[in-house]
């Protein structure tokens, strides 16, 4: 394997390390029940999308 010529420095390590990280789920509160779902997906407490029934409530 081939070994680096010198020390990476700190600065050019953190740089690399910039875009390592989690960022948060987006969420909005469904219209209807208000409850958090992702947006673009049917709401889970109350099965609506768009302000129609597309799937029966879980009891």
């Amino acid at each position: 394997m081939p070994t680096p010529k010198k020390k990476t420095s700190r600065s050019k390590r953190n740089m690399r390390r910039s875009h390592d990280f989690l960022t948060a789920p987006g969420v909005q509160s469904c219209p209807n029940c208000g409850a958090l779902s992702k947006p673009h997906n049917v709401c889970i407490s109350c099965g609506q999308y768009k302000g129609r029934e597309v799937v029966t409530a879980q009891a």
